[in-house]
């Protein structure tokens, strides 16, 4: 299987290349196409504008000859020879002197000295019935054995009655060739370069993406296998790959955290449910066996009552948050006014019993809030009584409400223990329990400020603790509902 990953992410780099590669050779190709088809076209038609302005010297100078039928003295002949070699010097084309049948009386090529050469009636046809010009390629009658650029002019002026003859210019296409065998293999050995500098370019960009890649699989396997200790190294990247691997160590670390409170919270309610079970088992064997007398049975089977109610409540504190964290909030407007009074009604008893004063500063008009309802006053319920369970016997405990902004903002004051700093941040865990609340708290199970950190979250809601000289305030925010406008 992990051969197939690493296949899989060779693949990859492979993909990315020949993507690469192929883009570049494409454009190299279409380039390439291009420049070829332009500079073909250019090319020709400069050496065959070249060849005719050659032929057209050439017949200027040959009308004289032409007259005369081709039996001037030499002299003539021979400086007509020398100005179509000259002319064949200066543009790499052989000429062809003509008469008006066709036949060659001169050349400059060498090869058909002492030929009888006669050129093809269509070619002589276009030149003399025609357009007074030819250009194309052919054999010259088979006269060569390869087809050659020829341009053909007329011979004569507005004198003439009709065209003396023709001058044709012949030009080895290989000849025209031979650049483009230079350029292809100039195109080619560039195109190697740059592919070889993509190939190098696309390794080291394609190593770069996939490596975070590679870590985030091993990563992953690591996890699978329980260990959460794995990190992604980060090189400060600013792009999609650095924020994924940012990413995700964020939920690594995440992972980690729940798996700390998944343990944490293993071994805590291990604790709780511990000491009650044992004492039930133990109260239970006691009676069972005989080591508890008879008249004590009635105590001992009220302590074992007592434990199971206590066992009973724990599992349904449980069973609530449970409930609370997969319940679907309620969005609605109602009085928060009437929520904390309601809140305090259901305290009173508990209140009572320790000899608090109450002092409640919760204003006469409503303030209205948007929220559930019903978890915010369990909020308040579960805050009173917490304030309650650890404030000093016979002193105050405070409950009011202001608003700032759009925030109405609940706080629950007590007078007894200060609360380390460091345990402030701990107070909203589960199954945190200070030391003191240990011993005089025998029924408290931890959940309850954990209970309201969880309903304050779902309504995004934050809560601060103060504790100094004694006096501990717990304050949070509810978002204000919107008032209606009438027009």
């Amino acid at each position: 299987m992990g051969t197939g990953k690493k296949g899989r992410f060779r693949g990859l780099y492979w993909q990315q290349f020949m993507l690469t590669a192929g883009m570049v050779l494409l454009t190299l190709l279409l380039l390439g196409a291009s420049f070829y088809a332009l500079s073909y076209s250019y090319t020709l038609t400069e050496k065959r504008g070249e060849m005719r302005q050659r032929a057209q010297l050439i017949a200027q100078l040959s009308a004289d000859y032409l007259r005369s039928g081709g039996e001037e003295d030499g002299d003539q002949e021979l400086t007509l020879r020398n100005l179509a070699g000259l002319a064949s010097l200066m543009s790499d084309a052989r000429f062809l002197i003509c008469n008006d049948r066709g036949n060659v009386l001169l050349t400059s090529d060498e090869t058909l000295v002492g030929r009888v050469v006669t050129v093809p009636d269509p070619i002589m046809e276009d030149i003399l019935r025609g357009d007074g010009l030819y250009e194309g390629r052919s054999t010259v009658g088979a006269v060569y054995e390869q087809k050659q650029f020829v341009v053909g002019v007329p011979v004569g002026d507005r004198s003439d009655a009709k065209p003396l003859g023709v001058v044709l210019a012949v030009m080895d296409s290989r000849e025209l060739m031979e650049m483009w065998r230079s350029f292809i293999g100039l195109f080619f050995m560039t195109a190697a370069m740059i592919l070889l500098i993509a190939f190098v370019a696309s390794s080291l960009m394609s190593m770069r993406q996939i490596q975070p890649i590679s870590e985030m699989v091993q990563a992953t396997r690591s996890y699978a296998a329980g260990n959460l200790d794995v990190r992604i190294h980060e090189d400060g990247r600013d792009d999609e790959i650095g924020e994924l691997a940012a990413s995700f160590n964020l939920m690594a670390d995440s992972l980690a955290e729940t798996e700390r409170q998944r343990r944490d919270f293993i071994a805590n309610i291990s604790h709780e449910l511990k000491t009650p079970m044992t004492t039930i088992a133990g109260y239970t064997d006691g009676i069972l066996d005989g080591t508890i007398p008879p008249e004590k049975e009635r105590h001992y089977l009220q302590i074992i009552s007592d434990e199971s109610r206590r066992l009973s409540r724990l599992v349904r504190r449980m069973l609530d948050i449970s409930q609370i964290q997969s319940l679907e909030m309620k969005k609605e407007e109602f009085d928060l006014c009437e929520s904390m009074r309601l809140a305090l009604l259901s305290m009173e008893q508990k209140i009572n019993d320790r000899g608090l004063d109450v002092e409640a500063d919760i204003p006469d008009d409503s303030v209205m809030v948007q929220g559930d309802n019903d978890l915010i006053t369990q909020v308040i319920y579960n805050l009173l009584e917490n304030a309650a369970k650890f404030a000093a016997p016979a002193s105050a405990l405070y409950l009011g409400l202001h608003t700032v902004g759009d925030k109405a903002v609940v706080s629950v004051r007590n007078q007894g223990h200060t609360i380390p700093a460091e345990e402030i941040p701990l107070l909203f865990e589960r199954f945190h329990k200070s030391d003191k609340s240990r011993s005089e708290d025998k029924d408290g199970y931890g959940l309850g400020l954990y209970i309201v950190k969880t309903i304050l979250d779902q309504h995004k809601e934050k809560i601060t603790v103060t504790s100094e000289n004694g006096v501990t305030t717990f304050s949070f925010t509810v978002q204000k509902a919107q008032p209606i406008h009438t027009n």
